[in-house]
C-alpha cells in the first residue's frame, strides 16, 4: 500500500486525538506541548505587568496561547474549538432496567445519535473536589448502547431508525440492580481520589476504536473528534512553528462549547479572547488600534461533497477530500468570511504552496455555523472561516484525508507570518 510519506505527517494528529477524549484533555495536551516548546503559563487571577514573550493560559476546556513582542502590527489569531458532540453523564447517573445496571446520559450538541450504537465506549472527563479539579480517563469498554434487533423492529430498513435521546441511548454498565454511588466510586478510583472527595463531575463517553489510516492507498484518516481536534492540532502546529518574536503577534485560542452555542465563560461569545488581548496589549488604548490591524482565522471542519448524497451539496462549489483547506462563505454570515478575508487566506495557502477550495451551502437548506461570527463580533476583527474537508461530521467516528490536516497547518502557519 502507498501513502507512507503522508502518514508520517498525520502521525502527530493521530497521537493528539488518541490522547484527548474530552475538551479538558485537549487543553492538558496542548498546554504540555506548549510548555515543552518554552511557553510559560499565566495565572488569570494575577497581575499581568508583562505579558510579552511566549505565554498561555487555561480556563476549563479552553486555552489561549500567544507569542507577543509589540502591538504595532496587530494580532494574527487562530481560533478553534475543543468540544465535539457526544453523550455526557448526568449528575445522578446510577440507574437500571430489566436486570441491567445503566448510566444516565444527556446528548451534548448535534450528535448523529445512531453513530453511538453498538460501540465499545469508555468514559472520561474531570471530577471536582473541594481542592479543585482532576482529570480522569477510563479507556476500557465499560459501556455500550445496544441497538434493537431487527426481529423487533422489522421496518427499520424501510422507515429509518428513530431514536429517542431520553430512552434509547441509555448505555449498559453492568448486570444486576442499580447501585447508587457506583459511578462516583469508579471515577474516583480512575482519578486517584477517595470517593468521598468527589463532589461532582463533567464526564462524557468516547469511542474506544483508535484513529487509523484507511483507504486502499492510505489516503484517509478514520477517527473520532476530527471536528474539531484536527483544527486544534493544526493551529497548535502553526503556533509552535511561529517565530518567537512574531510580528504581528501570534495568538491561538481554543474555545470550549462551540457545539452548544459558545455561550459560556470559556466559549467564543465570552470575554475570554477580548480580555486576554487587552491584557496582552497592556491597555484598552493600545488594544483598539491593534485590533484594527488584526486578522483571525476561525478553524473548523468543512463538508466534503458526499459521493452518495451529492444532491445535498451546492453543485457549483464541490469540495473534495485531499483537495486542500476549504474557505467557507455564507451570505447570511453563518460563516464570517468576506472578500477581504478570502483574499488573505488564499494568499496564505499560496505562500504555503497548498491547494485551496471554497465551500458554499445549498441555498434551500439551513446552514450550520462556527465560532467565526462570534469572534468577529466580539473583537471587530476581520475573520475568515476555513477548515479541512471531511465526511461523517458529528458522528462518533469521522473521516478526512491524511494530507489535509497537514496542509491546513502549513496554511495557518503562513497566515500567522502574514503582514497584511
Amino acid at each position: 500500500m502507498a501513502g507512507d510519506s503522508q502518514n508520517v505527517g498525520v502521525a502527530g494528529l493521530i497521537s493528539f486525538i488518541d490522547a484527548c477524549p474530552t475538551p479538558f484533555h485537549v487543553v492538558e495536551r496542548a498546554a504540555a506541548l506548549l510548555a515543552e516548546a518554552g511557553f510559560t503559563p499565566m495565572d488569570e487571577a494575577a497581575d499581568w505587568s508583562d505579558a510579552s514573550g511566549c505565554r498561555y493560559l487555561c480556563r476549563g476546556g479552553s486555552l489561549v496561547a500567544w507569542r507577543h513582542r509589540t502591538c504595532e502590527a496587530g494580532f494574527r489569531i487562530i481560533g478553534a474549538h475543543t468540544d465535539s458532540p457526544n453523550l455526557r453523564v448526568t449528575p445522578r447517573p446510577d440507574i437500571g432496567t430489566a436486570g441491567f445496571r445503566q448510566l444516565g446520559v444527556e446528548v451534548y450538541g448535534g450528535a448523529l445519535l445512531n453513530s453511538w450504537l453498538d460501540r465499545d465506549l469508555g468514559v472520561a472527563g474531570r471530577v471536582a473536589t473541594t481542592e479543585g479539579t482532576r482529570l480522569f480517563c477510563i479507556n476500557q469498554p465499560v459501556l455500550r448502547v445496544p441497538q434493537l434487533a431487527i426481529h423487533l423492529d422489522r421496518e427499520v430498513n424501510q422507515k429509518g431508525l428513530l431514536l429517542n435521546p431520553q430512552t434509547h441511548l441509555v448505555p449498559l454498565w453492568g448486570l444486576g440492580p442499580r447501585a447508587v454511588g457506583e459511578f462516583a466510586e469508579v471515577v474516583a478510583q480512575a482519578a486517584g481520589l477517595d470517593p468521598m472527595e468527589v463532589m461532582a463531575w463533567d464526564a462524557m463517553l468516547h469511542d474506544l476504536a483508535p484513529p487509523t489510516i484507511g483507504g486502499i492507498n492510505g489516503e484517509f484518516l478514520f477517527a473520532p473528534r476530527i471536528d474539531n481536534q484536527a483544527s486544534c492540532w493544526a493551529g497548535l502546529q502553526a503556533m509552535l512553528a511561529a517565530p518567537a518574536d512574531a510580528v504581528p503577534s501570534a495568538v491561538l485560542c481554543l474555545f470550549d462549547h462551540e457545539e452548544v452555542g459558545s455561550t459560556s465563560p470559556q466559549g467564543a461569545m465570552s470575554t475570554l479572547l477580548p480580555g486576554v488581548l487587552e491584557r496582552i496589549a497592556g491597555s484598552r488604548q493600545a488594544l483598539h488600534p491593534a485590533l484594527a490591524k488584526s486578522l483571525c482565522v476561525s478553524a473548523n471542519g468543512a463538508h466534503a461533497t458526499h459521493p452518495n448524497f451529492a444532491e445535498r451539496h451546492e453543485p457549483d462549489h464541490p469540495v473534495t477530500i485531499g483537495g486542500g483547506p476549504v474557505i467557507k462563505r455564507n451570505a447570511n454570515l453563518r460563516y464570517a468570511t468576506d472578500a477581504v478575508g478570502e483574499a488573505v487566506f488564499s494568499a496564505a495557502c499560496q505562500q504555503a504552496e497548498v491547494a485551496q477550495q471554497v465551500y458554499i451551502h445549498r441555498g434551500d437548506m439551513p446552514c450550520g455555523s462556527t465560532i467565526g461570527p462570534f469572534a468577529a463580533a466580539t473583537t471587530g476583527v476581520t475573520t475568515i472561516d476555513a477548515g479541512i474537508p471531511q465526511l461523517s461530521m458529528h458522528s462518533a467516528r469521522e473521516m478526512c484525508g491524511v494530507q489535509d490536516p497537514v496542509d491546513f497547518a502549513l496554511a495557518l502557519g503562513a497566515f500567522l507570518r502574514s503582514a497584511s
